[in-house]
C-alpha cells in the first residue's frame, strides 16, 4: 500500500470512478466523476523528465534497443533526417526499457493511479509522443477517440492513463484535446478518419464524432500530468510549431480487471490489424488480442492477479 491508503471498493452510492483514499480532495473526485480527467500540476521533476529525453535520444540513435519497442516513424523524412528524433513521431510498448520505464513507476504517479485501480497495478500500454511539426497535411493530428477501443480488458472504471507533458503543451504545438463528461458514453465505433493527409497506423478515430460536444483545450506546462478515463472522448490537434512536443503516458489497469472476447463486437477489426502487425514483425503465426497484451502487461505495485 501507499500513502494514499486506498480501499478497494468505490464510495457507496457517490463516487462511480475513483476509490476511497486519503489523496484525492472531495472536489477533485466529484471533477473527475463529472468530467473524466483530472489535471495534477507540476507532478514530475525536471531531471526525471531530462532522463526520459536522454533516453528517447538514444533509441532514436538506435544506441538501445529494447525488446518489443516499437518506434512510429514519418518515413517521409527518412531521407532527410535518417535516423535521429526528427523522424520519429512515437515509441511505445517501452516497457523492457529500465529507464524509460521508470516513470512507471514513479512513486508520485502511483499514489494517484491507485485512487483509480487500487493496490494491485499492471502498467498496460507505455508510450512517448513527439509529436513533429506539421503541415496543414495533419499527418499527426490524433483524431477524437476512447483509448478503450484498444483495450480487450474491463471493467473500464479501473483503467486510467497517466500523461506528463515533457515540456510545455498549448494549442499551437497540438496540446491534448478532451470533451469533459464524455467517460459516462459506452464505446463507439472507431476507424481510419477521412482525412486530406496520410493517417498514421492505428490512428484510429470515431466513426460519428459528436461536434456539438464542446471541446477543453488542455495546456499543461512540463511536469503537469493528466490522468484520464479509458472512454473519455479526446485526441491532438496539429503542431504548428516549428518545435517538437513530447509527452511521456502509461496506461494503467486494476490486475484484477479481466480480459474479453472482441469477436462480434466493434474492437474485432482492431485485432485483426494487430494481428497482421505481430506476424509481420515476429514472424508469428497465432496469436490473438490477449497474447499481445500479456506480453505487454508488467506489474509495478502489488500482486499480478487477472492480467
Amino acid at each position: 500500500p501507499t500513502s494514499a491508503q486506498v480501499s478497494a471498493v468505490p464510495h457507496s452510492g457517490r463516487f462511480c470512478y475513483t476509490l476511497d483514499n486519503d489523496l484525492l480532495t472531495t472536489e477533485q473526485r466529484q471533477f473527475y466523476e463529472d468530467n473524466g480527467y483530472l489535471l495534477i500540476k507540476n507532478l514530475v521533476s525536471d531531471e526525471d523528465i531530462e532522463r526520459f529525453r536522454k533516453e528517447f535520444t538514444r533509441i532514436c540513435k538506435r544506441e538501445v534497443k529494447p525488446p518489443g519497442l516499437m518506434i512510429m516513424k514519418d518515413e517521409s523524412l527518412r531521407s532527410q533526417f535518417g535516423q535521429s528524433e526528427k523522424v520519429v513521431n512515437k515509441v511505445q510498448d517501452f516497457q523492457e526499457d529500465e529507464e524509460l520505464f521508470r516513470y512507471c513507476t514513479l512513486p508520485e504517479v502511483l499514489k494517484y493511479v491507485e485512487c483509480f485501480t487500487g493496490p494491485n497495478i499492471m502498467a498496460m500500454h507505455t508510450m512517448l509522443i513527439n509529436k513533429l511539426p506539421d503541415s496543414d497535411k495533419q499527418t499527426f493530428l490524433h483524431p477524437m477517440h476512447q483509448d478503450l477501443h484498444y483495450f480487450p480488458f474491463r471493467p473500464a472504471s479501473r483503467i486510467v492513463c497517466a500523461w506528463t507533458a515533457m515540456e510545455r503543451a498549448h494549442q499551437d504545438n497540438g496540446c491534448l484535446v478532451v470533451q469533459p463528461g464524455t467517460h459516462k458514453t459506452t464505446l463507439k465505433p472507431h476507424g481510419y478518419p477521412e482525412l486530406e493527409g496520410k493517417t498514421n497506423k492505428l490512428f484510429h478515430g470515431l466513426l460519428d464524432e459528436d461536434e456539438k460536444i464542446p471541446k477543453v483545450h488542455l495546456a499543461m506546462d512540463k511536469g503537469d500530468t493528466v490522468f484520464f478515463h479509458p472512454l473519455l472522448i479526446h485526441g491532438s490537434g496539429i503542431n504548428r510549431t516549428s518545435g517538437f512536443r513530447k509527452s511521456i503516458s502509461c496506461h494503467f489497469a486494476s490486475s484484477e480487471c479481466h480480459y474479453i472476447d472482441v469477436k462480434n463486437t466493434t474492437q474485432e477489426h482492431l485485432e485483426k490489424e494487430l494481428q497482421e502487425m505481430v506476424y509481420k514483425k515476429y514472424d508469428a503465426t497465432s496469436v490473438n488480442l490477449k497474447d499481445i497484451w500479456n506480453f505487454r502487461a508488467r506489474l509495478v505495485q502489488g500482486e499480478r492477479i487477472n492480467l
